[in-house]
């Protein structure tokens, strides 16, 4: 199941308009910078998001590279 799933997210994002939304949530959360006075609860929702980012992006590259 989870290799479908993987090849599901690839499938998706490989697309031109994909590549484009993967790129626009990495703008909005992994290359974000935050400013030194950051709260405690902003850095964990900052952090939260940058975790389901990664997780996308990890599933596309499982999606494109199956084992």
């Amino acid at each position: 199941m989870m290799n479908d799933i993987e090849k599901y997210y690839a499938r998706t994002f490989n697309t031109p308009s994909g590549k484009q939304v993967i790129k626009h949530l990495r703008e909005l959360t992994i290359e974000r910078v935050l400013g030194p006075n950051v709260s405690n609860e902003d850095l964990r929702w900052w952090a939260s998001q940058n975790a389901l980012v990664h997780q996308i992006e990890n599933f596309i590259k499982r999606g494109n590279n199956p084992t």
